[in-house]
């Protein structure tokens, strides 16, 4: 950053600003307003990395003072590029980092620039968990605004469900507590409501016994046995205890040493294993799933649940051209399968090793909680469609977002009609009207009316003020 950049930002930000400001033309702008999505390109009039909440309330004050949109920004995973903004302010939380874990109590106080691989290493210091993301560089604080199913949500609920309450700066410039106790209303909305009502500094989550050593892994098959395994995976998941978590993915196997050459680059069927207990107890409910038929890769075994949660970072590599959906699924019926595994092979045609087709399954304790509990909708949901197109090629931009249409339209018949906002892109207020169903949307409106009347915080899956 350039002397004169960094004094006329601080004088806009007011004297008691202690952050950093960036502007354009300062040094490190554009590695400042890259996002891990690397179709998005925006370039905000100012980026502030605060150094506390009294920089954040300088910052929204900034932007409201002068009509200014304002973008938050945490781990920047985004697939619809809500960490930056065009001409705004950017409040880049990267610099909030700490976490503190209180084991007697089964909590932590998680500060809102910590991403899910720096939570996961605090607090399996103690042999504790939270749900967090399935990407160890996913910002902690999208995850839960969004919802956030995690590996652990089958047992434990979303991460939202296990917020238990955050500091906010609000549209107004105040630092407030959302709690049962406090500001309830606003907790309800930042369960699942997104960045909607403000900007959270902090938050408090609740904990879970678990590792630090766990039985997970990968299961790696030919994908030509791939729709009969999953309809023999899937009965035997569906009668099984929820400390058995699955997903399935069909993806390209890479050329590492553990895969079988003749399988290097070819669509493969990975199902992703977990057993919520102690490994011991988990070797006989997870060994039927290795009897369905002898995989190529059996790479399940006992474990740190950090390296689990970070198995498909690869997968997830910073800057690659992105476009994602998440659909959720009523149930799995055999013409699901087959769609799923038809629509899943053609990976092998856009040739880009990160691009795969995941099946989540959810239930347990995501449905046990009622409906109207949370902001987060569609509870009822028992799996999640979620096909990732990422490739680096610009010329194969429309061949990815062709393939991602036509397996969404195939997974289509199979829907509950909703969608999970934080996979989905920036297409608008019916999109975001499907994230939550029709009452709740009209819940949220409300709240929005209340907390944020003018809208300041609407570079998100957009929650609209009744008041154009």
């Amino acid at each position: 950053m350039t002397g004169q950049g960094i004094i006329e930002a601080v004088t806009e930000l007011g004297e008691g600003f202690k952050g950093e400001a960036i502007s354009p033309g300062d040094l490190g702008y554009d590695d400042a307003r890259a996002v891990w999505n690397g179709s998005i390109d925006k370039r905000p009039a100012l980026i502030v990395r605060p150094r506390g909440a009294a920089d954040v309330i300088d910052a929204v004050n900034h932007a409201r003072a002068r009509g200014l949109p304002l973008a938050v920004r945490c781990g920047g995973h985004s697939v619809a590029g809500n960490g930056t903004v065009d001409g705004g302010v950017l409040v880049d939380l990267s610099s909030l980092k700490g976490v503190h874990v209180d084991p007697e109590a089964g909590t932590a106080r998680v500060n809102g620039g910590v991403l899910v691989g720096e939570l996961d290493r605090e607090t399996q210091l103690f042999g504790l968990a939270t749900p967090s993301g399935r990407v160890t560089t996913t910002g902690v604080g999208g995850f839960t605004l969004g919802g956030g199913y995690g590996w652990l949500s089958p047992k434990f609920g979303l991460a939202c469900d296990n917020l238990l309450s955050a500091d906010v700066v609000t549209a107004d410039g105040r630092l407030v507590t959302a709690s049962e106790g406090e500001n309830d209303d606003l907790l309800w909305g930042l369960r699942g409501g997104s960045s909607n009502f403000g900007v959270v500094t902090s938050y408090e989550f609740r904990l879970h016994r678990l590792g630090p050593t766990v039985l997970a892994g990968l299961l790696v098959h030919p994908i030509d046995e791939a729709k009969r395994l999953i309809r023999a995976s899937r009965d035997y998941v569906e009668s099984g205890p929820e400390e058995l978590v699955t997903a399935t993915g069909i993806l390209q196997a890479p050329p590492a040493e553990f895969i079988p050459p003749q399988l290097h680059g070819k669509p493969v069927l990975g199902l992703f294993v977990l057993y919520i207990g102690q490994p011991d107890e988990g070797g006989a409910v997870v060994a039927p799933l290795k009897e369905l038929g002898p995989p190529a890769v059996d790479l399940v075994a006992p474990m740190p649940y950090t390296a689990f949660q970070a198995m498909v970072d690869p997968f997830a590599p910073r800057g690659m051209l992105n476009y994602h959906r998440g659909i959720h699924l009523s149930g799995l019926p055999d013409e699901a399968i087959d769609a799923y595994v038809d629509l899943g092979t053609e990976i092998a045609l856009v040739s880009s090793p990160t691009t795969q087709a995941i099946l989540f399954r959810h239930g347990g304790a995501v449905s046990r909680i009622a409906d109207d509990a949370t902001a987060a909708g569609h509870r009822d949901a028992a799996y999640m469609a979620h096909p990732i197109a990422a490739w680096q090629d610009p010329a194969q931009t429309e061949l990815h977002l062709d393939w991602v249409r036509r397996f969404s339209a195939a997974i289509g018949p199979f829907s509950t009609g909703g969608v999970y906002l934080n996979f989905e892109p920036d297409e608008g207020e019916e999109r975001v009207r499907a994230g939550y169903g029709a009452e709740k949307y009209a819940r949220l409106v409300a709240l929005k009316d209340k907390w944020d009347p003018d809208n300041l915080f609407r570079v998100n899956q957009n929650i609209q003020p009744s008041r154009p």
